[in-house]
């Protein structure tokens, strides 16, 4: 028997819902239609690649993703999951509610094809290009100082877009996450909270709902909080869940309860 944290964090006005467990099991508890937006930075199935490649970057950095073990599945197990995810996330948006998934560049194709299959309407793959990424390797080939992300509409075309009558780039620059923002824990894929700010704020209204089911060390969820959303998020990772749950609650202004209860592995 182990201590697991199986329902993160409950507010008094249910603001914030934080689940440990797995994405599409905790999407299927969610009520259909109840979700205004989605922001979600989900595994780029990479890690094998990487690892094939024998990259020097676990020396480089102790917190490697591809060395963490939750982005190692087979690439047609990973399709499947991110089918259900698909699936799942069209059930609980809202019609002409938007998502934007990060997603590395060489893997953008197969998730429009999903996501199409789901009455999802692709709107355009965006870059984010970090200010200030890691020098690797800099004298043998070009920096990767870039990550894709994609916009989608469920069923609909068009929906919520709060550009105050400017015209907005589907081109992002932003430093990397900042130390400040990674002392509850880092996480190896963490994004700055400005670049989960410029989606929120564009992408939805205050008060309405923003589900994060790939949560991470938590961004979405303060961000949401500075910008007056409403929160759901999901992580399956024990160690990385209790750190956003440690850091969202640092932006709380009421306290926070979480229930611990034993399960089995």
């Amino acid at each position: 028997m182990t201590k697991r944290m199986v329902v993160a964090m409950e507010l008094q006005d249910d603001r914030v819902r934080l689940y440990n467990g797995d994405c599409i099991e905790k999407m299927k508890q969610l009520a259909p239609k109840s979700i205004d937006l989605i922001i979600t930075d989900p595994p780029y199935n990479l890690g094998n690649f990487m690892r094939d490649r024998q990259t020097n970057l676990l020396k480089m950095r102790k917190n490697f993703f591809g060395a963490a073990g939750w982005d190692d599945l087979d690439f047609l197990d990973w399709v499947e999951h991110m089918n259900q995810f698909f699936e799942q996330a069209h059930r609980i948006l809202k019609d002409r509610g938007a998502m934007i998934i990060f997603m590395s560049l060489i893997r953008v194709e197969t998730l429009v094809e999903l996501a199409s299959k789901h009455k999802f309407y692709y709107k355009t793959t965006g870059i984010w290009h970090k200010l200030n990424p890691m020098p690797r390797n800099m004298n043998l080939h070009f920096i990767n100082s870039v990550e894709g992300w994609i916009y989608f509409i469920n069923n609909g075309k068009t929906g919520t877009f709060n550009n105050q009558n400017k015209a907005i780039h589907d081109f992002i620059e932003t430093g990397a996450t900042p130390a400040s923002e990674k002392k509850y824990g880092s996480h190896p894929t963490q994004k700055p909270e400005i670049l989960y700010s410029h989606f929120i704020d564009i992408l939805s209204n205050k008060d309405e709902v923003v589900l994060d089911p790939f949560m991470g060390s938590g961004t979405a969820g303060v961000v949401c909080k500075q910008l007056a959303r409403k929160f759901i998020g999901i992580e399956f990772n024990e160690q990385y869940f209790i750190n956003a749950s440690n850091r969202i609650n640092a932006t709380m202004e009421q306290k926070v309860v979480t229930d611990i209860k034993e399960t089995r592995r």
